[in-house]
């Protein structure tokens, strides 16, 4: 299993890397919304639906509600902090509150546990991950933030799954993620660490304004968003009795499985950015 999930990463990983290098704008655009909208068939699984109807028309849905932020944010063009900024703001609002549902399961569930709830949760994870990546893409060097993003969300989990094998004692969420340590958190939090006083030193020089205090927040701040992402996908899959959202990539489960810190991560390091004066 392991060899397995070694080969896909390392495939994912190039597959990736090639597509941030060499494709323009609006066709990673388009692969991202792919991605995302096979994130949400799976996503629509979770929810309780199962006839394919009923799922090709929420992923349909999705498609509508990625498209209409496309237009009115001007992603494709040259977006403007004023029309995104909002948005962004409004999906670091909704983790948080995914952050007290994580913290308050399984009593938290009813609050979210409806059918109308669990499709609107979809919505705003998988929505607000694709607008606030393409987003990214419109900066310069847009390409290489989107590979710092998803270092600081691979530190993160390579760090918090190290130390948590080693040390790892207290639970952090045992009632979400049975496996996942406080041990294990702290860990994956001082690789972000690290990992931000390697980006600092390597700021170009437009962006020497920006301080050490800043990237060190920012990048914080995106791996513990990457962590409550994570959490928060298991908590929806613990209670639709789901151990992986699909089985499309073998030995990760399914897209949704690979997404879901991602999804977390990226509006928080969108709005981070433009809060430290990119």
């Amino acid at each position: 299993m392991l060899k397995q999930r070694v080969i896909t990463a390392v495939i994912m990983a190039g597959l990736f890397l090639a597509a941030v290098a060499f494709m323009s704008l609006p066709w990673l655009a388009l692969i991202f919304g792919i991605l995302i909208c096979l994130g949400g068939w799976e996503w629509s699984r979770l929810c309780g639906w199962d006839a394919p109807a009923i799922r090709v028309l929420y992923v349909l849905v999705l498609a509508v509600v990625l498209g209409a932020l496309y237009l009115y944010c001007q992603l494709g063009a040259d977006p403007q902090r004023e029309q995104v900024q909002p948005f962004l703001g409004l999906a670091c609002l909704w983790w948080s509150l995914a952050l007290l549902w994580v913290k308050g399961y399984p009593g938290s569930a009813v609050y979210w546990r409806t059918l109308a709830m669990r499709n609107l949760m979809g919505l705003l994870v998988l929505g607000s991950a694709w607008m606030a990546a393409v987003y990214l893409l419109s900066f310069p060097r847009g390409g290489g933030l989107i590979v710092v993003m998803v270092l600081i969300v691979a530190s993160a989990d390579i760090g918090a799954y190290f130390t948590g094998k080693t040390w790892g004692r207290h639970k952090l969420a045992e009632a979400v993620s049975p496996k996942k340590t406080w041990e294990g958190f702290w860990g994956g939090m001082a690789c972000c660490a690290l990992l931000a006083l390697l980006l600092w030193s390597q700021l170009p020089n437009q962006q020497a304004h920006i301080s050490l205090i800043a990237v060190l927040v920012v990048t914080l701040t995106t791996g513990l968003a990457s962590v409550v992402g994570d959490l928060t996908v298991s908590m929806v899959k613990r209670e639709a009795g789901a151990k992986d959202s699909g089985s499309l990539l073998p030995g990760h489960g399914g897209v949704l499985d690979r997404l879901d810190s991602l999804c977390g991560a990226a509006p928080v390091f969108a709005l981070g950015l433009l809060l430290a004066g990119w």
